[in-house]
């Protein structure tokens, strides 16, 4: 069994199944990504399986703490090559899917994904969060903002919740190590407008490696001074 079958499988035990024609748009991706990776830093994964597991079916895990048949609207923060955001929307073609990176080179490779694999819906912006996050098209209009390996959870917080509508919900996507960060961004969280968060640990198939989701529900808008100026909450978190 190849890896395209066993990522089926992976994907059946999240409770979702995959058409032919997602599949196709998984295969064309991955070639995309290593092809272009030789020429852009995009990953350090380039393997098959690699990819297929530690990219796409990690990304895939956020239905684990979200109900993302119901989501309209989402965001992913700092996406990179387009992790988890992709994807989640080539498993759900209906989503609205806002993919915001700040190197130029990351988002024209995604513009080209985007393109080849014919996503509607779909955009890819060259910008940082904390600026993107006070414009008025952006600002609190997202069902969910997600991020991955980005930055800890305080900074985390800072780019992600602005974006996050009343209710929505913001998932942070970490390693194992996870609750130390936790420690620190309670009172960020509290700041921002979330409210308590639901910690979830997972391993990802064919024992390449352990996982924490981090999720929690906007209670209330994030105040207007957030995020700060570009640098500052990297430089200064939240406490």
């Amino acid at each position: 069994m190849d890896i395209r079958e066993r990522f089926l499988d992976h994907v059946k035990n999240l409770g979702w199944e995959l058409s032919p024609g997602q599949l196709e748009q998984f295969d064309r991706y991955m070639k995309l990504l290593v092809s272009r990776n030789r020429s852009v830093n995009l990953t350090a994964l380039t393997e098959e399986r690699d990819v297929y597991i530690k990219h796409f079916f990690d990304s895939l895990t956020v239905v684990k703490q979200v109900p993302m048949d119901k989501v309209e609207a989402l965001i992913d923060v700092g996406t990179g090559a387009g992790f988890p955001g992709l994807p989640l929307k080539i498993l759900f073609p209906d989503l609205r899917v806002v993919l915001l990176d700040s190197l130029r080179k990351r988002v024209d490779f995604l513009k080209d994904v985007i393109r080849e694999l014919e996503l509607d819906r779909t955009e890819a912006i060259h910008g940082r969060a904390e600026e993107i996050a006070r414009e008025k098209e952006f600002r609190e209009r997202f069902d969910v903002a997600v991020a991955r390996a980005v930055a800890r959870l305080p900074v985390l917080a800072e780019f992600c919740l602005p974006f996050v509508r009343v209710g929505g919900w913001f998932v942070a996507m970490k390693g194992p190590e996870a609750e130390k960060e936790l420690e620190e961004a309670g009172g960020a969280l509290q700041k921002l407008g979330g409210g308590e968060v639901h910690q979830e640990a997972l391993s990802l198939p064919e024992g390449m490696g352990e996982r924490r989701l981090l999720s929690l529900r906007k209670q209330s808008p994030t105040p207007s001074a957030y995020p700060r100026r570009p640098g500052i909450p990297a430089k200064n978190p939240l406490r």
